[in-house]
């Protein structure tokens, strides 16, 4: 991974939380933010909070940052996909809450036949070897793509796919004893 020496310096900046990172963050990746928040977004007010909520987070999480694991952009444009996925999902949550009572098939769900053991699939994951934890916890609870996760975790593409194989595999047995 080749690092330009503008990245260097941001990256060097952030890591004393110096102050001058987040202005040369904002003048050399805010455009592109902006842009990636926009597109899953496709509201310009709620696109302007994401980015700043972005920023905030990009600021208070700089201590996590590890370039041998990912590129500068590729740690920022993570926390601004997911930032926009939030602020999408609660503007949606907030303006479209409306439950039908009487349509609803919640109350006709038969209970008898679920397992209470399995519900709660993050207990189960936990319980699988490291390897596939970080695979399936890349992939299902950061809703990484494979290929995201393969880059982001330095694991090769092939590597990752037979680890969710083998990972949902384990998992299955718990569902289908």
């Amino acid at each position: 991974m080749s690092i330009t020496s503008t990245e260097q310096n941001i990256i060097d900046l952030l890591k004393v939380k110096d102050k001058r990172a987040i202005n040369l963050l904002y003048e050399n990746y805010s455009n592109s933010l902006y842009g990636v928040i926009l597109k899953i977004t496709i509201n310009e007010e709620i696109a302007e909070d994401a980015l700043q909520e972005t920023f905030v987070k990009i600021w208070k999480n700089a201590h996590k940052y590890d370039a041998s694991k990912a590129k500068l952009f590729t740690w920022l444009f993570r926390i601004a996909r997911n930032t926009a996925i939030d602020k999408l999902r609660s503007f949606n949550n907030r303006y479209h809450k409306e439950v039908q009572i009487d349509t609803s098939n919640v109350y006709i769900l038969p209970t008898s036949n679920l397992n209470q053991d399995v519900l709660d699939i993050k207990d189960h994951v936990g319980r699988l070897e490291e390897k596939y934890q970080i695979v399936l916890d890349a992939l299902f609870f950061q809703g990484m793509t494979q290929q995201e996760a393969s880059d982001e975790l330095n694991i090769p593409l092939g590597t990752i796919k037979s680890r969710l194989k083998i990972g949902l595999r384990e998992l299955k047995k718990v569902y289908n004893p």
